[in-house]
């Protein structure tokens, strides 16, 4: 039962885990809407930024991001006078959640947009501000709808969040990958980490399973 010898380090490392993953979705959460709503603004500034962020962290890989925050900026930060240096959990959560955020982005555009135009028309016809078409129209219509999609954007967060061992965070890989340089036992750790992943995961969609449930009942009591 040599497999319990490594139970210690390796829930440590799923508890550092469960933090980045919890951290970085809810940041993530945060710079979909911004960007999502960004995207559609009538301020092309706004537009603009949002259109750009999205673009990037899309259109590239979350290790060079990684990378870039951790390695690169620090040294971008020495060549203009200031200190830019991350600590690799901030480095860590910033890239999770960046990306995340791309991603979800264009859930929350794509809801958004999905609203009838009629109900629109007729938050106009009533003298609502653009503001208000978002807030009492828009959003309590999109929210619901967008709660699979973060679902599964969630999960795949926590699946990424492997990656920040490469940049010495003790998370669960990293934690795996001391395990078996010390042991060699290849297949037992593999094993254990596969089914830690897979436990956190089936832990994580239940949650935003309940949680799609909650936004249902609050949008069925609001019509």
């Amino acid at each position: 039962m040599e497999w319990l010898s490594y139970s210690t380090p390796l829930l440590q490392g799923a508890w550092v885990t469960i933090q980045l993953t919890v951290y970085s979705t809810i940041l993530g959460a945060f710079f979909a809407f911004a960007f999502g709503i960004g995207k559609l603004s009538s301020n092309w500034i706004a537009k603009s930024v949002s259109i750009f962020f999205i673009e990037i962290f899309r259109g590239t890989s979350l290790l060079v991001q990684l990378f870039w925050l951790y390695f690169a900026l620090p040294l971008l930060g020495q060549a203009i006078g200031i200190d830019l240096r991350l600590p690799s959990v901030v480095a860590g959560t910033l890239a999770l959640s960046l990306n995340i955020g791309a991603y979800g982005a264009e859930v929350v555009r794509g809801a958004i947009q999905a609203v009838p135009s009629t109900q629109h028309e007729a938050a106009k016809a009533l003298d609502f501000t653009p503001r208000q078409v978002l807030w009492r129209i828009s959003l309590p219509q999109a929210i619901p709808e967008m709660m699979p999609s973060f679902g599964n954007l969630a999960v795949q967060n926590l699946k990424d969040t492997a990656l920040v061992s490469l940049i010495s965070l003790g998370d669960l890989a990293f934690r795996a990958e001391q395990i078996r340089n010390f042991t060699q036992d290849s297949v037992t750790v593999y094993t254990l980490l596969l089914f830690m992943y897979f436990g956190m995961a089936l832990v994580l969609t239940a949650i935003m399973k309940l949680l799609e449930r909650s936004v249902g009942r609050w949008r069925a009591g609001r019509t």
